[in-house]
């Protein structure tokens, strides 16, 4: 094991758009940082980013590749590329220990660790999520406008999926795959709107490079369609916040005030990790008010010192 003695000011724990904005913050703001991050971020199949001014369309690496760029011109941050495995320690001290079995020390811990897409259990899927299957219409709907689409929800998830797909495309079609787990009045509701529901398993999507062609269902129902909306189930990116006793949501999400600011002392989280609004940009405002807050914090403590 290698233990780095130098006390950082604070360990980002996390290389996506939350954890890069907030090493940008941090860096301007003099403070020693180490950004630590797997490299395997939870839009790594996906070929654009979407939403986030002036980087509209652009790629996942290649926005990390910008950011990274322009943070390493600010000395006090570094990266290192590794995956975090235990955190010890308290505010003032937290370590870090690593994969390799490095360990690394902060005041202040950072987690940026977002959440990870689960998919369902459904052959083909695999092969057209990020190309023609997504997950959040505000993200890639514009893509996939007027075109008919399968909506793979069930349960008040199809009916919230509904409601927000019909801004982007009128042609959709929902396929709870199994029991659909509605209400009667979810039904009447999806019915009167001229909605077709089928509650029949899916037996596989059938695509090409990607693309994905038709839906068809275990009675050999076929569903024609250019794009896929679905619903995964989530997980955290990393059981850490919670080791430490960071409280979390239902939604596995870590539970912050406006600043970032966790129930344990000395730790931030932001971005996906924070909150339910899965976008780039939210992820990065998240990260920038976190780190204001960490800095903050810093701040405070030295003045009071003195």
């Amino acid at each position: 094991m290698t233990k780095h003695t130098q006390l950082h000011d604070a360990m980002i724990i996390g290389g996506g758009p939350a954890g890069l904005s907030a090493g940008l913050v941090l860096g301007r703001a003099r403070k020693h940082v180490v950004i630590m991050d797997e490299g395997r971020p939870r839009n790594h199949v996906t070929r654009e980013t979407h939403g986030f001014l002036t980087r509209d369309g652009v790629s996942p690496a290649e926005f990390r590749s910008i950011a990274r760029e322009q943070i390493q011109a600010y000395p006090s941050v570094r990266f290192v590329e590794e995956s975090a495995v235990s955190v010890a320690g308290s505010d003032g001290d937290f370590q870090v220990t690593t994969s390799q079995g490095k360990v690394y020390r902060a005041k202040k811990l950072l987690f940026a660790v977002g959440k990870k897409d689960r998919l369902p259990v459904i052959e083909g899927l695999g092969d057209v999520y990020g190309k023609s299957a997504f997950v959040c219409p505000y993200c890639d709907g514009w893509e996939l406008r007027d075109q008919p689409l399968v909506v793979i929800a069930k349960g008040e998830g199809a009916v919230h999926f509904a409601k927000v797909i019909a801004g982007w495309s009128d042609r959709y079609t929902i396929c709870t795959n199994g029991p659909d787990e509605m209400t009667a009045e979810q039904r009447e509701d999806l019915k009167r709107h001229n909605i077709p529901v089928y509650d029949t398993p899916i037996r596989l999507i059938d695509s090409s490079n990607g693309l994905v062609q038709q839906v068809v269902l275990e009675d050999g129902t076929r569903l024609p369609c250019t794009g896929i909306f679905f619903a995964p189930q989530l997980v955290t990116g990393s059981d850490l916040p919670a080791s430490i006793g960071c409280q979390l949501n239902e939604a596995g999400s870590v539970i912050v005030d406006s600043f970032g600011k966790t129930n344990v002392p000395g730790v931030y989280s932001a971005g996906d990790a924070a909150t339910e609004m899965y976008q780039a940009i939210v992820a990065a405002s998240m990260g920038s008010m976190a780190a204001a807050g960490l800095n903050s914090e810093l701040l405070m403590e030295n003045w009071n010192r003195k």
